[in-house]
């Protein structure tokens, strides 16, 4: 299938690493030109040299922005930076966030915050941003990346949940406001994933073994065991959803919250 990506400019926030690197990795596979953002300088340059070998076939451009995207002028510099970069800024993925296992005890109000503002606050600046542009060019993609958590609450960090509910509500808002102008917004809601948040030393993994006791093997089966598919996803399969919604064949999709969870959620929604 021919997704019409080629030639496309897309922003892909949180593209240094796990899933946003992945959905920066095939858009570029499919022609598309894009700007990484992140915090760190060297994990940038590494993501947008892998993106470049993979678009290198149809000479794919892979550029990076080193930002905190929580920053209130985030949004303006990113669409900025991406006119300068491609003159064009078709796409978005808010791939950026975090979480911690953090009990609903233990959550502070500044964790609240920080919740709130890389979930929801940092992917409606870019969102604002960059519908400004797409909205001049009758045609733009957003694609926000919530959480199966967003969908049914868990207790390792409420803070994330609620964050990543929210983040759903408002990818439904933007959908209902800025579909009649062809641009298409969308959510997708990974469950348990295979990427440096949960496996990396001190991640989710090490934080829960450290909570709850047990092993790294013992907290890994428990995740697994809770999914009908039984296993954690690979991040590709989760970008491979981001980039389809990202595409000229996504054209009659708006407002969507789809699952990529292994089942996680156990509802049709």
């Amino acid at each position: 299938m021919d997704l019409g990506l080629k030639g496309r400019a897309v922003i892909v926030s949180g593209g240094s690493r796990g899933i946003g690197l992945e959905v920066a990795r095939q858009l570029s596979e499919e022609g598309a030109g894009v700007l990484l953002l992140g915090r760190g300088q060297a994990a940038l340059e590494a993501a947008a040299a892998r993106c470049a070998r993979a678009g290198a076939r149809s000479g794919a451009q892979a550029h990076w922005l080193a930002l905190d995207v929580t920053a209130p002028d985030a949004g303006e510099r990113a669409v900025q930076d991406g006119l300068e970069r491609f003159g064009r800024v078709d796409a978005l993925v808010n791939g950026a966030g975090t979480s911690s296992v953090r009990s609903i005890e233990e959550l502070t109000d500044e964790e609240w915050q920080a919740q709130w503002e890389i979930h929801v606050m940092a992917p409606m600046r870019l969102m604002r941003a960059a519908i400004r542009v797409m909205r001049e060019a009758g045609w733009g993609r957003v694609v926000n990346v919530s959480s199966s958590s967003g969908k049914r609450p868990g207790q390792r960090n409420v803070a994330y949940s609620v964050t990543k509910a929210a983040e759903l509500s408002l990818s439904r808002a933007y959908a209902d406001a800025y579909a009649q102008y062809g641009i298409l917004i969308n959510a997708v809601t990974p469950g348990p994933v295979a990427s440096e948040l949960w496996l990396e030393p001190g991640g989710l993994v090490d934080q829960t073994v450290h909570a709850r006791g047990g092993t790294r093997e013992d907290v890994l089966q428990a995740a697994a065991a809770g999914l009908p598919i039984r296993r954690l996803a690979d991040p590709a399969e989760i970008a491979r959803v981001i980039v389809f919604l990202c595409s000229e064949a996504a054209s009659d999709v708006a407002g969507a919250a789809w699952s990529v969870d292994g089942g996680a959620v156990p509802v049709i929604i």
